[in-house]
């Protein structure tokens, strides 16, 4: 069995050499790693370059976001299931043989997904998100999974290959999620194999207003024209406006645009008049007032 890593990278020079080691001490041995820069202009090429390892395959082509550095990852792909994985982020030595254990336990695995934690730059636990117990059921609720952990059968990711819509960049992942969990069981192992690291550049109080509403409002819709996932989602289909109209309020409101979350705060609560009951709203309510 053999897994390929796809890395897509845009100027995390400073990040990239500790994910590539924390791969490369894997306990499981065949495995590739495919690194996909997407038109960085700081020294990313030179950071991968100097690190010696046969397993490293490193591409540079031009800047046209995540999805497409992942597509083109997955075509050069060798292995029987590929791995994208961040390049600010940190995989336990134990990533690998866990997802091998995985497709052993499990006959017919297409796609499976491992635990994870969230962790500061300097090593502190922030949080371990809670065990998810039947993926395909949880996933209309919001993304619960990180990129990270999700290992796809090479064959499905050729097939279903992620949006390349720039203005979709930060949601093609979450996507590309719902049309595979309407296609096939995902399999979950709550086993930790890898960390977020939270630092400054994934804070949301430098999101761009009209770009994080533009694109979850994209999500949503192209979500929503998706037969698969209407028909597989069917009446809990308005469980992803809800999710959609409170992420966006909460974010929002958190980045001190309070006005305008406090207008999709309405739109989540008129969705569905459950999420007053709900912890997001408590905490939309609680930055909005404070």
């Amino acid at each position: 069995m053999k897994f390929s890593i796809v890395i897509p990278t845009y100027n995390r020079a400073g990040f990239i050499d500790k994910t590539i080691h924390s791969l490369l001490k894997q306990s499981y041995f065949n495995f590739e790693i495919l690194v996909v820069d997407d038109g960085s202009t700081d020294n990313t090429e030179e950071v991968v370059k100097s690190i010696n390892d046969s397993r490293i395959f490193y591409f540079k082509k031009e800047n046209a976001e995540r999805g497409a550095a992942r597509n083109f990852g997955a075509k050069k792909a060798t292995g029987d299931f590929i791995n994208f994985f961040d390049s600010d982020d940190i995989a336990y030595n134990n990533h690998l043989q866990t997802a091998f254990e995985t497709i052993s336990n499990n006959k017919d695995t297409s796609i499976f997904h491992l635990g994870f934690d969230i962790k500061t730059p300097e090593g502190d636990l922030v949080r371990t998100p809670s065990s998810i117990s039947n993926i395909n059921k949880q996933l209309i609720n919001g993304n619960v999974m990180s990129c990270n952990g999700v290992f796809i059968k090479k064959e499905i990711a050729l097939q279903n290959p992620f949006s390349e819509i720039r203005e979709l960049s930060a949601s093609e992942d979450y996507l590309l999620w719902l049309q595979l969990s309407a296609q096939y069981p995902i399999i979950k192992n709550n086993t930790v194999t890898s960390t977020i690291i939270e630092h400054d550049q994934r804070s949301v109080l430098s999101i761009n207003k009209k770009a994080l509403i533009k694109r979850k409002e994209l999500m949503l819709k192209m979500a929503l024209e998706d037969n698969r996932i209407n028909l597989f989602y069917k009446k809990n289909i308005n469980k992803l406006k809800l999710n959609t109209y409170s992420y966006i309020s909460l974010h929002l409101i958190m980045a001190k645009e309070k006005k305008e979350g406090f207008k999709y705060l309405k739109k989540s609560v008129l969705t569905d008049y459950s999420y007053l009951f709900q912890k997001r709203f408590y905490a939309s309510v609680k930055h909005l007032l404070f």
